[in-house]
């Protein structure tokens, strides 16, 4: 059965990566023409670093996966910088 949320009730919601990573909170919803277009998520403390010190980001609606006791979205709508590894040059013999 398909659940309609009022935006109200989804303002201050979790939202998570689909690999289950946390990414911060829904902060606002961008309507246009009376149909929600984009999310507005708060960035939690230690990913703004990635994000050049921004403290949101907007997510375009068709990434989101699924809205409910929190939110989820498509990890590759996110603007994170993957951590690579640094390989330790190897010692000459």
């Amino acid at each position: 059965m398909l659940k309609i949320k009022k935006i109200s009730e989804v303002i201050g919601k979790r939202v998570y990566t689909d690999s289950g990573d946390f990414f911060g909170e829904v902060e606002e919803v961008n309507l246009v023409e009376n149909k929600i277009d984009s999310w507005r998520i708060k960035v939690s403390g230690g990913l703004g670093s990635f994000l050049g010190g921004a403290r949101g980001v907007v997510i375009p609606h068709q990434f989101v996966k699924a809205i409910g006791d929190v939110f989820v979205v498509s990890r590759a709508s996110l603007p994170i910088q993957e951590e690579t590894e640094i390989a330790e040059p190897e010692e000459l013999a």
